[in-house]
């Protein structure tokens, strides 16, 4: 009986125990969750003047020699080497041989042909002396100043219709011009340099058969070549020949002047662009290289000018007003692919000059810079 009595006061002293120990633990339990701050981002701002802003039209494009003569043949014949390899790279001296195909066999029948002229002019001088003493001199002249190795010269001048007809009864005019078209065709059998330059393509090689029609390369004069940018109708008005324009390359390491020398009269109507065609002249310069083109338009009165990343849709920016984060209506007149030129921005308004991650009207803002205004703040 005892043990049974002990039994029950023991659990009951247990059950006791452990309700204390389950509230002296659930009591003791605190809320470790801080209480939430709060955040008020910091800006950069610019306090709006205006003035003027010029406009700058960026184009691009490759260069283009202006002066480039495409070779073709116009005669058919073995290709002979020359002073200079035939070769892409080449430089020739305006005048220099490019191109020399074999006119052995066709030079001797020039020259067959340049004989019998000589002697039908030969052949008349007995009777020029009988029957035109006075025409006689100038005839024997010519005889004297024929070399068959030379051009041909020009037939004396005909002073009477006698002279003529003599002349032309005894063939010497047919055969005059069929030996200067022989001699014609025997020029095109070598092809100079018309200007200094460089071969930027060779199609042939030395030995290979050319035939009339055949492109054999390409030739360009090197220091002056042509810039070709489209730029937006809207400023066409403000593109003259002659203008100053300012060039780079893509790595920003080369400015070049240029200037404007042609303008396309016809707008594209795909694009609404004008093509503009500038000049531009130097010796480290190369075909097809890239240059981006820099074309002062016109200057914008009354205006300044932003990323493009700070205008907001429907044509909004961001102001601060007493620690308040607002939006202004702006007239957006121009763009780049980095700026963009505002109107309708009033003086002295104190506008963001960096985007704002989550901004919206009525955001409460420290301006980078401002003291620390803890009261504004809350």
């Amino acid at each position: 009986m005892r043990k049974t009595i002990l039994s029950v006061l023991l659990g009951i002293a247990v059950i006791i125990i452990a309700f204390v120990l389950y509230n002296v633990i659930v009591n003791s339990k605190e809320n470790r969750r801080p209480k939430p701050q709060k955040v008020v981002k910091t800006v950069f701002v610019d306090t709006v003047t205006n003035g003027d802003v010029p406009i700058v039209i960026s184009a691009n494009g490759n260069l283009v020699a202006k002066r480039r003569v495409e070779l073709f043949a116009e005669v058919q014949g073995v290709f002979r080497p020359g002073a200079k390899a035939f070769k892409a790279g080449q430089l020739y001296r305006a005048g220099q041989t490019l191109i020399r195909i074999d006119a052995s066999e066709y030079y001797a029948s020039v020259q067959s042909a340049k004989s019998n002229l000589f002697n039908l002019v030969t052949s008349i001088m007995p009777d020029l002396q009988l029957d035109y003493p006075e025409h006689f001199s100038k005839w024997q002249e010519y005889l004297v100043s024929f070399d068959l190795e030379k051009s041909t010269p020009p037939l004396p001048k005909v002073t009477s219709e006698k002279e003529k007809y003599f002349i032309t009864g005894r063939g010497i005019y047919t055969s005059y011009y069929n030996v200067k078209n022989l001699e014609q065709r025997l020029a095109k059998y070598g092809i100079s340099a018309p200007f200094s330059g460089v071969l930027t393509e060779a199609l042939v090689t030395e030995g290979s058969l050319v035939r009339a029609g055949q492109k054999l390369g390409e030739f360009i004069e090197t220091g002056t070549y042509e810039l070709e940018v489209a730029v937006p109708k809207t400023y066409a008005d403000f593109l003259r020949i002659g203008k100053e324009v300012n060039l780079t390359n893509l790595d920003k390491t080369q400015e070049h002047k240029g200037k404007v020398v042609r303008v396309n009269g016809r707008v594209d109507q795909t694009t609404q662009t004008i093509t503009v065609f500038i000049e531009v002249k130097g010796d480290n310069l190369n075909e097809g290289q890239y240059l981006e083109a820099n074309l002062n338009a016109r200057t914008e009165e009354t205006a300044i000018e932003i990323d493009r990343s700070l205008l907001l849709d429907n044509d909004q920016i961001f102001v601060v007003r007493d620690t308040i984060l607002d939006v202004i209506d702006v007239n957006p007149v121009y763009f780049t692919d980095k700026k963009v030129v505002l109107k309708n921005v009033p003086d002295g308004e104190t506008i963001v000059s960096r985007p704002v991650s989550g901004g919206y009207a009525g955001m409460l803002v420290k301006v980078f810079g401002a003291p620390n205004n803890e009261t504004a703040a809350k």
